[in-house]
């Protein structure tokens, strides 16, 4: 009896030896989780930003900007290349269709296509922000002017299928099936004599906090028209979990053409401007030089405000004073001002 009545004791005073035990580690780990929470969080530092999307890099980010004509006819999608451009244009070329001016500088694919011709309002956006301009080929007064202006450009025209710097897709049919090769820009345009090292004054770009406190009305789709007969249209959607924009062509949704990864976007910039027919063939004349009105998207929210040509960029403009882009991808629509923007674009919240 009296050995069963140590035993108990011992057991008692083991199992409370234990549960101090435990109580000491329980305590031990709130303090040290205390410490780490005490500890201030040491922000990383970069010493580059990128020009074109405001990402904060170690990399370099001199390489020069290139602009390439990007076809949009329908037998042209879905187009390579387009996720990992900085800066999209869409501005109408002929008729009811659009075509792309796609500025690539923090990212380099691949391949970028299909490869259109130029017009003079694409290769004065592309002088303007710096940047190299391919297209491939062109009418002779849109060549004539892009040599006696000295804009520097490399033409798929001379290149046609020659592996370096352009190839044709055979699946595809001319003329929506020439492909630029980006590895053979740097060698080419250096042969041309073209500078592909540069530096470059960033566009504006909000801060962590200002993107936080963003102002505006709702909006999680919106919708432009860009012609009723046939009718084309173009739709952006915001995704909250992803806080980025998609895009849909004529109820098709815009992505890779060999991932099916969606286009990704973090402003969406719509602008008003005068378009003029010049001929025939439904050529047209842009002014992106005078500035007009404009919507601007992000993070769900709309704000009317408008924009203006500062040193041959597009900018937003509020109140008089220009305000800056989300960090991150912009795509840039451009709208007749006839109908203009209230006719062309049709706001949603669902």
């Amino acid at each position: 009896m009296k050995k069963l009545t140590v035993l108990i004791v011992f057991l008692f005073m083991f199992l409370a030896a234990c549960s101090n035990n435990e109580t000491n580690k329980a305590e031990e780990n709130k303090e040290r989780e205390s410490e780490i929470e005490e500890k201030p969080k040491v922000e990383e530092k970069y010493e580059n930003v990128y020009p074109l999307t405001g990402i904060k890099t170690n990399d370099p980010v001199d390489q020069r900007i290139i602009g390439v004509m990007v076809n949009n006819h329908a037998k042209a999608r879905p187009q390579t290349g387009l996720s990992q451009a900085d800066i999209v244009f869409e501005i109408l070329a002929e008729g009811p269709i659009t075509r792309f001016l796609a500025l690539f500088q923090s990212e380099l694919p691949e391949e970028i296509g299909p490869v259109r011709s130029a017009r003079e309002y694409y290769f004065e956006l592309a002088e303007d922000y710096g940047a190299l301009y391919i297209y491939h080929g062109a009418a002779q007064m849109i060549n004539d002017m892009i040599y006696s202006r000295g804009i520097e450009h490399l033409d798929g025209y001379y290149h046609d299928n020659d592996g370096k710097l352009f190839r044709r897709d055979l699946s595809r049919k001319a003329p929506h099936n020439s492909y630029l090769l980006v590895s053979g820009v740097n060698d080419e345009a250096t042969e041309k004599g073209y500078e592909m090292k540069t530096d470059y004054e960033p566009l504006p770009f909000l801060k962590e906090e200002e993107v936080e406190q963003l102002s505006g009305e709702m909006t999680d789709r919106v919708e432009i028209v860009y012609a009723n007969n046939p009718k084309v249209t173009v739709e952006y959607e915001y995704n909250e979990d992803t806080e980025k924009y998609s895009r849909w062509n004529d109820g098709e949704q815009t992505v890779e053409l060999n991932t099916e990864a969606p286009i990704q976007l973090d402003n969406i910039f719509i602008v008003e401007a005068e378009h003029q027919i010049i001929d025939d063939a439904g050529r047209r004349a842009v002014d992106l030089e005078s500035g007009g009105a404009a919507l601007l998207l992000q993070k769900g929210k709309v704000k009317q405000i408008e924009w203006k040509n500062e040193n041959g960029r597009i900018l937003p403009v509020e109140n008089g004073e220009i305000i800056g882009f989300v960090p991150g991808k912009t795509w840039v629509n451009v709208v007749p001002t006839d109908p203009g923007l209230e006719q062309s674009v049709t706001l949603h919240n669902n």
